[in-house]
């Protein structure tokens, strides 16, 4: 299965820009609720995510996800619904101290956004027995995440606002997209033009949580070794802090 040297595309950094706009992309990505307009989003953008999306890395080349592009408004209210009775029934599964501030986060934009796409796995699609998931069996439904992670960095790159929204009974999605049984919908995603995109996660500005050192995250060889590559983590350490003054972007990156 190798490749001979002369099939190889070449294995160079990508022009300066280009690599910037990678990492922009990642860095100002955000979970897109409440700045959705309602213009519509053409064909042949949301073909390019569709094809950002299907080029993911997938186990055993299984590709098993589908896009479900939803845009019948009463389709799209009846997941609105089962959003509103799971955002009630959430509500009061948190600390009473947090239970308001729960309560006023805009967490959805599924009649706002123009499109919504469910991305599905289908767990059986390439037989029982696949390359990469005979001993880690949820291989395929992480390659369906990658799916959407690709889908979502690609409408980061066409200014698009993409937001997840996982408040709600996965059944009752399941029957309101005529879903099969055996397919798994793994992310229900509002996409559309948007007003502009928060400089910060909403819940890291709102106070919800605050973003982790990645200095602290970070083990050599056996969990918990965080201490034996002092210059990683030094480098680390200023990385994250340009990220944080804007200054990642301009000053860490290759001229």
């Amino acid at each position: 299965m190798d490749a001979t040297p002369d099939c190889l595309l070449p294995a160079v950094a990508l022009p300066a820009a280009e690599c910037r706009g990678v990492y922009e992309a990642i860095l100002t990505r955000r979970d897109t609720r409440g700045e959705f307009l309602p213009d519509p989003v053409p064909d042949e953008v949301l073909s390019r995510l569709l094809v950002a999306a299907h080029h993911a890395p997938s186990v055993g080349f299984m590709q098993p996800w589908s896009f479900l592009v939803v845009r019948d408004p009463a389709v799209r209210k009846t997941v609105h619904d089962a959003f509103l009775k799971a955002h009630a029934e959430a509500a009061l599964m948190f600390p009473e101290d947090k239970q308001d501030i729960y309560r006023s986060l805009k967490l959805e934009g599924i009649m706002e956004a123009p499109v919504n796409i469910c991305v599905t796995c289908d767990r059986d699609r390439a037989g029982p027995v696949v390359i990469g998931r005979t001993h880690i069996r949820t291989m395929d439904l992480y390659s369906s995440v990658c799916a959407v992670q690709n889908l979502w960095l690609a409408a980061r790159a066409e200014g698009l606002g993409v937001g997840w929204v996982s408040i709600f009974d996965n059944g009752v999605v399941q029957r309101a997209l005529n879903i099969p049984q055996r397919v798994i919908p793994i992310a229900y995603l509002c996409v559309g033009k948007i007003r502009g995109y928060h400089p910060k996660p909403e819940l890291e500005a709102a106070g919800w949580l605050p973003r982790l050192p990645l200095d602290q995250l970070i083990h050599f060889d056996q969990w918990g070794n965080d201490t034996a590559d002092g210059g990683l983590l030094d480098r680390l350490r200023a990385d994250q802090r340009a990220v944080n003054e804007g200054e990642f972007l301009t000053d860490r990156l290759p001229k």
